[in-house]
């Protein structure tokens, strides 16, 4: 897995997710391996649960 993947439990806001997500986009230039997909997979997961953390805490 990328070096750039935040280790679990560490909190990341949604935007520095979402900028992973699209760097890891770019290095695999639009088609990923199993691995990068398992860690897109990962960060998908993680910038969901910032989105919905980042909603609970302005409402």
């Amino acid at each position: 897995m990328s070096r750039d993947v935040t280790p679990l439990g560490s909190v990341r806001s949604a935007a520095a997710l979402n900028e992973q997500i699209r760097a890891l986009w770019t290095r695999a230039g639009g088609s990923l391996s199993p691995q990068e997909r398992r860690e897109y997979e990962l960060l998908v997961v993680r910038w969901a649960e910032a989105i919905r953390d980042e909603v609970i805490e302005a409402a």
